[in-house]
């Protein structure tokens, strides 16, 4: 027999971490999106140095740890586990399939894209001492750099999108 307080309390406690996965995943993407269309065509329209500059001071914020960014992206890994993991617990595949989908491609498509090909290159731009550097050396740092960072980008901001919407869809249909 099913324990409804047991069921009971689980959907609740979905509803919160849909809730969660939806506000955070949301502020990731909106931040993300920002960067696709405001601020990388902002930067490129700058010169090859100041480019690489204005990239490593943006950057140099968010990993110095800055608090708000980190609770916020922090905060859609955790809720997003949450929010999978409590509904693999009190659904059945049938209802859950959607949101285990929306986990995976949030954490595969976007946290994933960003570990594997963002982080390494934000990494490698940092360390460039940019004043010691040649006009041609700067030009191409920044044409290995620029062209993958936005690729790479505008599909973590579609995934990002996706996810965001899919979940609030879940919601709705709940």
């Amino acid at each position: 027999m099913l324990n409804t307080n047991f069921y009971g309390n689980t959907m609740f406690i979905l509803d919160i971490f849909l809730i969660l996965s939806i506000l955070f995943c949301t502020l990731v993407t909106g931040f993300i999106f920002t960067y696709a269309v405001i601020v990388m065509p902002g930067f490129s329209k700058l010169d090859d140095k100041e480019f690489l500059r204005a990239f490593q001071v943006t950057d140099g914020i968010i990993q110095n740890n800055q608090p708000l960014f980190m609770f916020t992206w922090i905060g859609s890994i955790i809720s997003v586990l949450g929010t999978v993991l409590c509904a693999v617990v009190s659904l059945e595949l049938r209802e859950s399939w959607l949101i285990i989908l929306c986990g995976v491609v949030y954490l595969l498509g976007v946290q994933g894209i960003t570990m594997s090909i963002h982080l390494p290159l934000n990494n490698k731009l940092q360390k460039l001492v940019l004043d010691e550097l040649s006009n041609q050396i700067l030009k191409e740092e920044r044409g290995n750099f620029e062209e993958k960072w936005n690729f790479y980008n505008k599909i973590r901001t579609a995934l990002a999108f996706s996810v965001s919407l899919l979940f609030l869809v879940v919601l709705t249909l709940r």
